[in-house]
């Protein structure tokens, strides 16, 4: 995963990276996986100099459907809408790409606030 991941941040040189926070499973086995799995991505993340947004789940569904209470099926609705004509391969594909939406959302909130 490590490497696949560097090979595609070497191919495609991204400006940034973006995260969900780590949420408590149902299924320990499932928690500790996806625990492990984000510790990958942050540390290829890291390697490469990018910064690295993280955001809640809630705020996730929030930020594209409108309330933090949303199913996946609605995230999937709403990012096929927000993106039209992109393939999305899953459930898991429309969650990622809600994540980098609410980045972009977040990065362009910031460029407008003025430090």
């Amino acid at each position: 995963m490590h490497e696949a991941l560097c090979a595609l941040f070497a191919a495609y040189h991204p400006g940034a990276a973006a995260v969900e926070e780590v949420f408590v499973n149902t299924n320990p086995q499932s928690t500790l996986k996806l625990g492990q799995a984000r510790g990958v991505v942050l540390l290829a993340a890291a390697q490469t100099g990018l910064v690295v947004g993280e955001y809640a789940p809630r705020l996730v569904k929030k930020a594209v459907v409108g309330t933090g209470a949303a199913e996946k099926t609605q995230v999937h609705a709403m990012v096929s809408r927000l993106l039209p004509g992109t393939k999305i391969a899953g459930a898991d594909a429309a969650d990622a790409l809600a994540v980098a939406i609410t980045h972009a959302h977040h990065l362009a909130t910031a460029r407008r606030i003025p430090t």
